[in-house]
C-alpha cells in the first residue's frame, strides 16, 4: 500500500474524528441536496438506478441522500462484501433491513443479491473516500473492494459511451462522497495502476467537476 495515501487517509479520518453531531447532520442534508440534484441531472428528469453505500461513524452521512433518492423515485442499490473483494448489490427502500457484515465493518442490506451486471440498468454511481483530487485520483478505505468493482464495470459496460458531464472515464458517471476539505489539488494523490478514477466530487458544498 501506497505510504502517501495511508498519511492522507490518516489524517482525514482524524480531522473527521472531531466533527460533531451538529455538522454531520448538516453536511447530510446537504449531500443529500446536492446529490439528488446530481442524479436527475443525470437521469435526464427521469427515474434512474444509483449506486450508493451507506456511511458510518464521521463518513460523510448519505442516509439522507438514499432516503432523497428514493422519495424522489430512484431505485437505490447498496453493496454487500463478497469474499475476494468482491461487490453484489441490494436494492434498498426505507423499510430495508440490515445486517453486520461477515467482511467489513459495516452494516449491509438485507435483501435479494446481485451481480456488477445490475449496473448495465444503472443510471449512476456515489462512492465512498477519504479523499479526492482534481485529477480525478481516489482514495478509499484501503480495503480495494471498489477499485475492483470498478475495473469489473468497466468489462460489463465496455460497449456503453462514456459520459459527458462530469462523470469521468467510468462507463458510468461517478461522484465521490467526500467533505470540503477533502478535495485536494491536482496530482495531490499518488495513482497506481490498480486505481480507478472518478469524474466528480460530492461534498455538503456542492458537487465538482474533477475530470
Amino acid at each position: 500500500m501506497n505510504a502517501s495515501k495511508d498519511k492522507i487517509r490518516a489524517s482525514h479520518r482524524s480531522q473527521r474524528a472531531t466533527l460533531g453531531l451538529a455538522t454531520l447532520g448538516d453536511a447530510g442534508a446537504a449531500i443529500a441536496r446536492h446529490g439528488l440534484a446530481w442524479a436527475d441531472k443525470i437521469a435526464g428528469g427521469a427515474s434512474g438506478s444509483f449506486a450508493v453505500y451507506l456511511g458510518v461513524g464521521t463518513e460523510p452521512p448519505t442516509l439522507p441522500l438514499l432516503t432523497a433518492l428514493h422519495d424522489a423515485g430512484h431505485r437505490v442499490l447498496l453493496p454487500v462484501c463478497e469474499p475476494g473483494l468482491e461487490l453484489s448489490w441490494v436494492y434498498w427502500t426505507p423499510s430495508s433491513g440490515f445486517a453486520r457484515s461477515r467482511y467489513a465493518p459495516i452494516q449491509e442490506p438485507v435483501g435479494d443479491r446481485h451481480g456488477t451486471e445490475i449496473m448495465e440498468s444503472a443510471a449512476g454511481i456515489f462512492l465512498p473516500a477519504t479523499a479526492v483530487d482534481h485529477s480525478g485520483n481516489r482514495i478509499g478505505q484501503g480495503g480495494g473492494y471498489y477499485d475492483k468493482f470498478l475495473a469489473a464495470l468497466e468489462l460489463v459496460l465496455q460497449d456503453r459511451k462514456r459520459p459527458d458531464d462530469g462523470g469521468g472515464p467510468s462507463p458510468l458517471p461517478t461522484a465521490a462522497v467526500v467533505y470540503d476539505a477533502e478535495v485536494l489539488p491536482a496530482g495531490s494523490i499518488p495513482a497506481e495502476s490498480f486505481d480507478r478514477k472518478v469524474g466528480s466530487a460530492l461534498t455538503p458544498g456542492g458537487v465538482i467537476r474533477l475530470l
